[in-house]
């Protein structure tokens, strides 16, 4: 047996272009065009996305016929959700610096990367017994925990990781184990 698995980053954002963490919003037109004019996914054994509104927007402009799945949401940054990294630099520099230090540290009330981790691991288990190609439309925390996670890594790895909007990632699982075959591709790897 062998899985194919496919994450997508959703689709830019007005809160990704002004460095901001996100709330629950929505595609603007041009960012659904540019997510309807990326490349084929190509033929799935099953789709998934997160709730949030931007990736099942994506999902939706790549044609996929994807189910909601709770587990493949943004990392909760509860009292953070809307406010500038540049703002929080300003006024919480000491928490913004140790939630980026340290992955079991959450100032802002949400989860923790170590959570995220914990979360995403979850969800990567019950898939290790599936067959074929799966395509799950997430967010970049997503992407990047499961690349920490397919590799070992340190959680402290986790902001190394660049993640692109509307980029591709693929992860296989054989023999019980997740290997990461490609990372932040402009096109299907």
């Amino acid at each position: 047996m062998s899985l194919r698995l496919t994450l997508i980053a959703h689709a830019a954002t007005a809160a990704t272009r002004a460095a901001a963490f996100p709330l629950d919003e929505p595609l603007t037109p041009g960012d659904y065009a540019k997510a309807s004019a990326a490349a084929h996914v190509g033929p799935v054994d099953a789709a998934w996305t997160s709730p949030a509104l931007r990736a099942v927007q994506t999902a939706q402009a790549l044609h996929l016929d994807a189910a909601i799945d709770p587990r493949l949401a943004d990392i909760d940054l509860r009292d953070w959700a809307g406010k500038s990294l540049a703002g929080l630099e300003a006024t919480d520099a000491e928490a913004l610096a140790l939630w980026m230090a340290d992955p079991g540290a959450a100032p802002h009330g949400g989860e923790s990367v170590t959570r995220l981790l914990a979360r995403v691991a979850g969800w990567l288990d019950t898939l290790r017994s599936s067959d074929g190609r799966i395509v799950a439309v997430t967010h970049a925390a997503v992407i990047r925990a499961a690349a920490v996670l397919a590799l070992d890594a340190n959680p402290k790895s986790f902001w190394r990781i660049d993640i692109a909007p509307l980029s591709f990632s693929r992860f296989h699982a054989q023999g019980g184990r997740w290997t990461l075959r490609c990372l932040n591709a402009t096109a299907g790897c």
